[in-house]
């Protein structure tokens, strides 16, 4: 199971949701609600220490597009993180 797809886990309180769900569905039109689209992004961030600013929510719709969203900012941050540490 994807990172994310614990996350819903975590939200929903089951994995019925996060199991039925495919990666390219639009998860506020599958039912998911406004709340629960913005505790995502909060524990996206906060488990995944990747920032989301408010343009980048409005592109992430789906779990596919949260799973890009996080290996690509995920892999500049580590980059960018090794760089500044130094």
């Amino acid at each position: 199971m994807s990172t994310i797809r614990e996350l819903l886990v975590e939200l929903t309180g089951t994995t019925e949701y996060a199991d039925t769900v495919g990666d390219d569905v639009d998860l506020a039109a599958s039912g998911i609600d406004s709340g629960d689209l913005v505790r995502l992004v909060l524990l996206v961030e906060q488990r995944l220490g990747v920032e989301i600013t408010a343009e980048d929510m409005e592109k992430l719709r789906t779990i596919g597009d949260y799973e890009r969203f996080v290996s690509e900012h995920s892999a500049a941050g580590a980059t960018s993180g090794a760089v500044g540490g130094a």
